[in-house]
């Protein structure tokens, strides 16, 4: 197995972690960091948690909703999550035995995700819970969409409405639940905790309506904090793999068996299924090794390796009464613990978002997933910490592109989509960065480490704090943000501007195969217009500075990237400095972090490097190909936005730019503004 792993080498982004233990320790009430920073704003009537899975995002909750019930005049608390499995998260918990001042008490008759009968069938319960004494209740989204269409919003006032998975919800008004909850927001007489894990959506529509969202306060905890101050997990690797044929055939060049690992197999209506999911899982068991039967118990298949172990195998992409068995198997609280109950898990739509098996090292994607958010809570599962387990992967298995397939577009879309979900992976797995414009009057930050040489007053400093997992770096040129939203979305959003960038199909296609990119065309145009678009509300120079903040922590995370993929796994054992040393690289090799340096870098440059390497040539040549045959010439919203930019050249230089200049953006401005004048010419010829 060591040489098929060797030999088809799965490239990824290596993440290293510090082990500090420090998102583990409780303080004297018993909340982990993350928990204790959320209840701090348990006052807050509206309040948005980001924090990774496994973070204790549940318990958190638990907290704030104890305080807000007993100290705050909240008469009710109403959790609702996604599916029914997610449900046992908010079971009763002894907070008491650790310090808090109550205990977590849901009566069972209210954890309405154990009741039988469907989960939008108990909106009567709902009702029923509001006029009882008791103050808890548990149900999921659908229950409570019913509940609030058939009783209205005002039955909630003065309650507490808690929605787990926050990223279910849309600002698009086809949402229910989304549009449920701005009419409760608009009524204003409800307190929200909103929690997730990915507060972006797959298919890139605001999760709510900015004005909405300016009224919730937010707690962020970042999957790098959470990362770093774990006690084992060292080390997260995010690749993804090409393969031709029948995936069963390819898949244990990437499976290794010895790994815990979570196989997430297609969906039947995808280019990778067979079409016969059986099948499928039966093939993954023979490229296993040697069937033994099924342990009477639980349901788990045994397979004889060809080293003579045998693996407990749980399949949950039987439809029979088998999978009940196996699935109530897996949540066996007394199995919690022992690490060689089972070895591996096959699963179909299961077995991802609130999924709990502290063991698992490696999730083994096949077949892209449309969805961002999915992907993030599928990494979830290999992203917790336990004994003995230093290091966890993610693998998305795709199909390579074929030349014969009459759906050769469709594959290359898909190729296209799981490169830019592994780039926003890179951006969430990152530690924080904090820009500040270049200016002697700002000095060394405290607790910041600002490399060998300390602190420069006379050039651009990179320092950054191993504690909190953030980097203060400052730029010359950046604009500043002047009003409150645009400074809370410098601080809190880059990563949900930089997911709506990732999914802009134009910029992906244009940033890996167009020959004659001018890189501006992406950071300043196409990522400028995603800015105005999703803020409207934001002045032209407020856009201007998410803008630059956000192609700013883009690109230096892809210049880390080329140090930490450098690093082998000897010298990257030692601690998590390959991303830090990777900025600090780059800022040293260009002397100063200029802001029109960094939007001259291809956001996507080093995601070709990496696709060039997995994929065959000739697969290659037949994406370009196709991307190539459809390439768009330039539109007239892009044209003003280049001549605008021309205006403000014009300003700082005394001249228009030139259509034969060396330099290839200031080319394309005077290409913007002559596309222009030919638009008003022939307007005027008519």
């Amino acid at each position: 197995m060591a040489e098929a792993r060797a030999k088809f080498h799965v490239p990824a982004v290596s993440v290293n972690y510090a082990c500090t233990g420090n998102s583990t320790k409780s303080n004297e009430l018993g909340m982990r960091p993350m928990q204790e920073r959320a209840y701090e704003k348990r006052g807050e009537q509206y309040l948005l948690i980001k924090s990774p899975p496994a973070s204790g995002k549940s318990r958190a909750l638990m907290f704030i909703a104890l305080d807000k019930l007993h100290n705050q005049g909240v008469r009710k608390a109403i959790i609702t999550v996604p599916e029914k499995t997610i449900g046992s998260s908010f079971a009763d918990e002894p907070l008491s035995h650790f310090g808090f001042w109550a205990d977590w008490h849901v009566e069972p008759r209210w954890n309405l995700c154990n009741a039988p009968g469907e989960d939008g069938s108990k909106a009567a319960s709902v009702g029923n819970f509001l006029n009882s004494v008791d103050q808890v209740l548990v149900c999921p989204h659908a229950t409570f969409r019913n509940a609030v269409e058939k009783f209205g919003v005002e039955v909630f006032d003065d309650c507490l409405v808690a929605v787990d998975e926050f990223h279910h919800v849309s600002a698009n008004p086809d949402n229910k639940l989304g549009a449920q909850l701005a009419e409760l927001i608009a009524r204003d007489k409800v307190h929200v905790v909103a929690m997730t894990g990915s507060y972006f959506r797959g298919d890139a529509e605001p999760v709510l309506m900015p004005h909405d969202e300016a009224k919730f306060d937010t707690v962020t905890y970042t999957y790098y904090e959470q990362l770093n101050g774990y006690t084992y997990l060292k080390k997260l690797d995010i690749g993804y793999f090409f393969y031709t044929g029948a995936y069963s055939d390819d898949i244990l060049k990437v499976l290794d068996p010895a790994e815990k690992t979570i196989i997430h197999i297609p969906s039947v209506n995808s280019r990778e299924s067979t079409k016969d999911k059986i099948r499928e899982v039966e093939h993954i068991l023979e490229e296993l090794g040697e069937w033994q039967g099924a342990d009477q118990e639980t349901g788990f298949q045994l397979v004889k390796t060809p080293d003579g172990r045998v693996l407990r195998i749980a399949d949950l992409v039987d439809d029979d009464a088998k999978r009940e068995k196996v699935s109530a198997a897996l949540k066996d609280p007394t199995q919690k613990n022992n690490r060689d109950y089972v070895d591996v898990i096959i699963a179909l739509g299961m077995a991802k978002e609130g999924f709990d098996w502290v063991w698992c090292e490696h999730a083994l994607t096949v077949g892209y997933r449309s969805s961002l958010t999915e992907i993030v809570q599928i990494i979830g599962r290999a992203t917790r910490d336990a004994k003995g387990k230093t290091r966890a992967r993610f693998t998305n298995l795709i199909a390579e592109p074929d030349a014969s397939e009459g759906a050769v577009t469709e594959a290359v879309n898909d190729t296209l989509k799981a490169i830019a979900a592994s780039l926003l992976m890179e951006q969430v797995l990152a530690p924080r960065f904090n820009f500040t414009p270049k200016s002697k009057a700002i000095g060394p930050q405290g607790g910041f480490d600002y490399g060998e040489g300390g602190y420069d007053p006379d050039g651009c400093n990179v320092g950054f704090n191993e504690d909190t997992g953030q980097f203060q770096i400052e730029i010359k040129g950046l604009a500043e943000p002047k009003s409150k939203e645009a400074e809370r979305i410098c601080q809190e959003d880059l990563n949900e501007v930089i997911a709506a960038f990732a999914q802009d199909k134009v910029s992906v296609e244009r940033g890996l195969f167009d020959e004659e990119l001018v890189p501006e065309e992406l950071t300043r145009v196409r990522m400028g217009k995603i800015i105005k678009d999703r803020y409207p509300e934001l002045d032209a120079d407020d856009q201007e500075a998410v803008r630059q903040h956000a192609v700013a922590a883009l690109n230096l995370t892809q210049k880390a990237k080329e140090v930490a993929l450098s690093d082998d796994d000897e010298a990257s054992e030692g601690g998590n400095t390959a991303f830090v040393d990777g900025v600090r690289k780059y800022a040293l090799e260009v002397k100063e972090l200029d802001i029109d340096l960094i939007d001259r870098i291809n956001p996507f440059g080093e995601a070709y490097a990496i696709l060039a390497k997995t994929m065959s040539e000739e697969s290659l040549k037949q994406v370009a190909a196709v991307i190539a045959a459809k390439k768009v010439q330039l539109t007239p919203d892009e044209a003003r936005d280049l001549a605008r930019r021309a205006l403000k050249f014009k300003q700082e230089r005394g001249r228009l730019p030139s259509l034969t200049s060396q330099d290839a953006w200031e080319r394309k401005m005077a290409e913007g503004v002559a596309f222009l004048a030919r638009m008003k010419q022939e307007a005027k010829d008519g």
